[in-house]
């Protein structure tokens, strides 16, 4: 396995690497690809989104968020795209969209999970678990293990768990200790009220703030992602099929709004769960750079006298 890719996590350009993640394919992390592409690169690798769109639906296409192409769009997110080593065909995508709202007066980047669509010859084959967790993590090692609110959008009990069960601090959910924080609400209602576009809802969907759920939601541009709950996937512990079937009208198209955050017990689970073993070298490489970028470098640089770094000034140079 190549490790030079990883260590550009901590550099200051934007992210983009790409991994081996699974036998014979290769996954490809994009940060804000409509600011960092050029007009060809940026061109094919929305085709290459639509082409698995096209390969998963059948019955129709997407054009909210990432799929209108608008580079405006795809500034503000970040692409995980699967493909084929041998023929280079993508097979699998996320389009984490990063949104901005305010909690206690200061600024948040809340990073929403997303669209995520697996080619049907290739689910159950663990790329879920890349898809949704590996872009974040990536992001909250590089911003140095910092608190960071994230959502979701779904009606699939299987979506709904995995958040539930990876990530800290989630509402709604089936598990014991849920609750709605006030924090929980301010960003939900901020998210409703300016984001609705990320997720492809529609101004005439209502949003019931005391279950979190996002009635008639499919109307912005994401009508072809409606399912009946015999057709949503399913999750392994029947304790989140019952909740999805208690709470969410599938006649109706309704949605759970999740909110919930990563923090060091999030990136745990995910590692421990959800990582396969091929990155767990590169994973360790990453925290050794972490480290020495984080706390030793800075160190080094503040007890050495004779050298400028940055706004360090040496002893010196002082007036």
């Amino acid at each position: 396995m190549r490790f030079a890719p990883w260590l550009r996590v901590f550099k200051g350009s934007a992210l983009d690497v790409t991994l081996r993640t699974h036998p014979g394919l290769s996954t490809r992390i994009i940060e804000r690809p409509g600011a960092t592409l050029d007009d060809a690169a940026l061109e094919k690798l929305v085709e290459q989104l639509r082409q698995v769109v096209g390969r998963t639906l059948s019955n129709g296409a997407l054009t909210y968020g990432v799929f209108s192409g608008e580079r405006e769009r795809l500034s503000q997110t970040i692409v995980t795209l699967v493909c084929e080593t041998a023929t280079g065909r993508a097979i699998a995508f996320n389009a984490l969209a990063l949104v901005e709202a305010r909690l206690n007066g200061e600024p948040q980047q809340i990073m929403h999970l997303g669209l995520v669509m697996v080619h049907p010859d290739y689910r159950g084959q663990g790329l879920s678990d890349v898809l949704y967790g590996l872009t974040v993590l990536f992001l909250f090692i590089r911003d140095g293990l910092r608190v960071r609110w994230l959502s979701n959008v779904s009606q699939v009990p299987a979506v709904i768990g995995m958040v539930a069960e990876t990530f800290s601090n989630v509402f709604p959910s089936p598990l014991p200790g849920s609750r709605q924080s006030f924090s929980h609400l301010t960003l939900a209602r901020q998210i409703m009220s300016r984001h609705r576009h990320v997720f492809g809802v529609g101004e005439d969907a209502s949003f019931d703030e005391t279950r979190a759920v996002i009635a008639n939601a499919y109307t912005g541009g994401s009508d072809y992602l409606k399912k009946k709950f015999e057709d949503a996937p399913k999750h392994r512990k029947q304790i989140y099929n019952e909740f999805c079937a208690a709470n969410l009208d599938y006649q109706r198209g309704d949605d759970f709004l999740q909110i919930g955050v990563i923090d060091i017990a999030a990136a745990q689970r995910y590692l421990l769960r959800h990582t396969p073993r091929a990155l767990w070298p590169g994973l360790i490489i990453e925290a050794a750079v972490l480290v020495l970028q984080r706390l030793l470098l800075p160190a080094i640089y503040w007890f050495d006298s004779s050298r400028y770094f940055g706004l360090l000034r040496p002893r010196q140079g002082r007036r």
